[in-house]
């Protein structure tokens, strides 16, 4: 029967967490004693015998990291992988991969499965983070960090960029052409960093004595491809345009030019990524250049420090701002 009873039956049984489980079974010591007692005791009734991996982790460690991702599909995640895998490959670490797909409860649940899979830090990027989640990350002690978002109040180490100072000069520059009715496209979703986004575009646009337009699309690009059409059909069409994404700017601008409109002449539109897309549309797009390469392979090197410290001292918390840039090309003027 016991090689039937897995770590889940002990977690449930015992009412903790996962990693609370592999804590006790491989740092107790990092685990409260009422806790620990109580884990043990299941583990006791229940005749859980821990495999190899588990019981031989309590004395070096495994070498492996947890990166979780909302999606594969956009060409930003691509070239954080590549950085985190770049830096990961120096240390000597594997990198063991969950896609959540945008949902919050696969989200928890790939975290917990990261730590109870012997992980030694994670690494994650979400489009969208309750505070539920913040909560459960600042009870656990392995290190996590934040990729190109951070949580509300910056409790957890994370990477990024200033998304409202970034947002703010690229609106600037379409004030500074003459534009008057600007745009700004974002998502019907709440994700993490449009809300900063929008903040420097609104900023920008009341120092000028101008009214904000925000205007919401669906977040999936052939969803959003009809809505594009539909509103330059229904709608009158803005002087120019901030998107979230450069895929929502290029389907913004697509839509534009099949109704009929010239960019940059009649309509200016600026992206937000710098991906490959951005120099394959025609004309070719301006927008902010997010350093997502430089986001992974810094992540992935604090996470390496955080990790060497954890057991030395205690681990203070990191915000590490990257700088941004702005890339002109032939969608302003």
């Amino acid at each position: 029967m016991s090689s039937k009873i897995t770590i889940y039956d002990v977690a449930r049984k015992a009412d903790v967490s996962l990693a609370t489980v592999s804590r006790v079974l491989n740092n107790p010591t990092r685990v409260k004693e009422k806790t620990r007692n109580r884990v043990l005791e299941v583990i006791k009734e229940l005749g859980y015998r821990p495999n190899a991996i588990a019981r031989g982790l309590a004395s070096r460690r495994s070498t492996n990291i947890g990166l979780i991702v909302p999606t594969l599909s956009r060409a930003s995640i691509s070239k954080m992988a590549n950085g985190i895998a770049d830096i990961a490959d120096k240390y000597r670490y594997s990198v063991f991969l969950n896609v959540t797909h945008n949902e919050s409860e696969l989200q928890t649940d790939s975290w917990e499965n990261m730590i109870a899979s012997q992980v030694d830090g994670i690494l994650l990027a979400s489009d969208q983070m309750s505070e539920d989640q913040v909560e459960r990350l600042l009870n656990e002690t392995i290190p996590t960090v934040l990729l190109g978002f951070k949580d509300g109040q910056s409790r957890i180490p994370a990477v990024l960029i200033d998304y409202e100072t970034a947002a703010y000069e690229a609106t600037k520059k379409l004030i500074n052409n003459g534009n008057k009715d600007i745009a700004f496209l974002t998502a019907m979703e709440e994700f993490e960093t449009n809300p900063e986004k929008e903040a420097g575009y609104t900023k920008a646009l009341k120092e000028a004595g101008l009214q904000p337009r925000v205007l919401k699309f669906a977040d999936k690009f052939d969803t959003s491809l009809a809505e594009f059409k539909s509103f330059f059909e229904t709608e009158k069409a803005p002087e120019a345009a901030l998107a979230i994404r450069d895929s929502m700017a290029i389907g913004f601008m697509n839509a534009a030019i099949d109704s009929g409109l010239s960019v940059p002449e009649d309509i200016e539109i600026i992206g937000f990524q710098n991906t490959q897309y951005a120099l394959m549309s025609r004309p070719q797009l301006s927008t902010v250049v997010v350093p997502t390469y430089e986001i992974g392979a810094v992540a992935m090197r604090l996470l390496t420090k955080l990790m060497n410290k954890e057991e030395e001292e205690e681990v203070h918390e990191e915000e590490v701002i990257l700088p941004h840039s702005i890339v002109w090309r032939g969608t302003t003027k």
